[in-house]
């Protein structure tokens, strides 16, 4: 899911962040939540954040920091999803209230809210930041709270807990590089860029096009750069200098912009694919609109809400009518889908009288192909060391389209990707 803000900004911050051990989870299923389950008198088992009158959940978001537009239409379309459950009478005849807190794309902020509202939460419909909820996994893991992170690195996986929702970033890296391969005529030899961020958005997307190239016989130029590096002259010199054919982008909107703005300007016409976060549509107000057009491209997971999907044309109008005037990007989507993910877990936790948060996660993780309507293959939630889908989308700027962006190449899992390993995340 691409990310859409009110300007270009700088993605994903490079923080460095010590990722946490998840071996003890996997042999053991987790630890225990902090407090003990309940019966209602409903006959319905509770457990924080459970009331026999409400259900609350928390958002952990990005309101005043570099994913601020993205974190003010993923919360907007979460309220709103909730507020029409509430309308329908609720879940499990209680009524869902929200707890919205911003992190300002800050790791402290962040464990700070997230201990705050953790002992009265049931479960997290979104939480903004890889280094955030890496940060935070083993405690996210032992409190047992469902949590759905907007983030894609493969450090994610590997907790009952946590639900990555769709590809991780280097099944759509091998899957961009079959794209190329088939559609775009690289072949064996060639030389194929990759421009990445430091960190683990970009060290995962880096496993993924190792991984494809070498199986293809291409050969790889890498350039990494840190979130702050804003100008990509050099590094188009560096892949112009290579002599590469294409290149994969892993880094966000604003050095996306540079790269290939220069690289164009250069006459470097060559095509790019990005990562699910290295687009957002407001680039197409800024110079670089020329050459996204042109020839670039991003794979995801999760289907661009231009889809013509009747789930997104009911969502297109009532989110229109709730917040007139307000932009449909990929938040909107992307939040309305994972509220969906953990309502449909509410209700099924409902279904078995078991709304502790083991019985929220035991929900959650009995679907094995979770779809909903909304596009893409269906999502295997049973699994948690592994991605929950290997099918990318190839998405291409449209000026024309809700959202600045329409599907190019339906979701489809390339043979490379079917028989990748994704690497460990303990």
């Amino acid at each position: 899911m691409s990310v859409d803000r009110t300007a270009v900004v700088a993605a994903l911050a490079a923080l460095t962040l010590a990722a946490t051990a998840c071996a003890s989870d996997k042999a053991t299923g987790g630890g225990q939540a902090p407090a003990t389950a309940a019966a209602g008198g409903d006959g319905v088992k509770t457990g924080p954040g459970v009331t026999a009158g409400t259900i609350t959940l928390s958002m952990l978001t990005d309101l005043t920091g570099p994913y601020a537009s993205f974190g003010k239409s993923l919360t907007q379309a979460q309220q709103l999803y909730f507020e029409q459950v509430n309308q329908a009478g609720g879940i499990c005849g209680r009524k869902v209230e929200t707890v919205v807190r911003d992190h300002g794309y800050d790791a402290q902020k962040a464990m700070a809210s997230y201990a705050e509202v953790a002992p009265k939460t049931a479960a997290i419909p979104h939480f903004i930041g890889s280094p955030m909820v890496t940060a935070l996994k083993e405690k996210i893991t032992s409190d047992r709270i469902l949590t759905i992170p907007m983030a894609w690195a493969t450090g994610l996986l590997g907790s009952q807990a946590i639900q990555v929702t769709g590809t991780t970033y280097d099944i759509d890296m091998i899957n961009a590089v079959d794209f190329l391969v088939k559609e775009k005529g690289i072949k064996a030899g060639d030389k194929v860029g990759h421009l990445y961020f430091e960190g683990d958005y970009g060290q995962s997307s880096l496993d993924g096009s190792k991984y494809a190239t070498g199986k293809l016989g291409l050969t790889l130029v890498e350039q990494k750069v840190k979130a702050t590096d804003q100008d990509m002259t050099a590094q188009v010199a560096a892949f112009k200098k290579a002599g590469v054919k294409a290149v994969l982008v892993s880094v966000g909107p604003r050095q996306t912009a540079s790269l290939v703005g220069v690289a164009l300007a250069s006459g470097m016409d060559v095509p790019f694919v990005g990562s699910n976060s290295a687009y957002s549509p407001q680039l197409l107000a800024t110079p670089a609109a020329p050459a996204l057009l042109k020839d670039f491209y991003y794979v995801t997971s999760g289907a661009p809400i231009s889809a013509p999907l009747p789930a997104y044309e009911k969502l297109i109008a009532d989110y229109q009518a709730k917040y007139a005037g307000q932009p449909l990007d990929s938040g909107v989507s992307a939040g309305w889908t994972a509220a969906l993910i953990v309502g449909d877990a509410l209700k099924k936790a409902c279904e078995a009288k078991d709304l502790s948060r083991e019985g929220i996660i035991a929900a959650h993780r009995s679907q094995k192909a979770w779809e909903a309507g909304l596009g893409g293959s269906p999502m295997d939630f049973s699994v948690y060391d592994r991605p929950a889908s290997r099918a990318s989308y190839v998405v291409k700027p449209d000026k024309d389209a809700v959202g600045g962006a329409k599907i190019h190449k339906e979701a489809a899992v390339s043979d490379l990707a079917k028989d990748y390993t994704v690497p460990s995340a303990g």
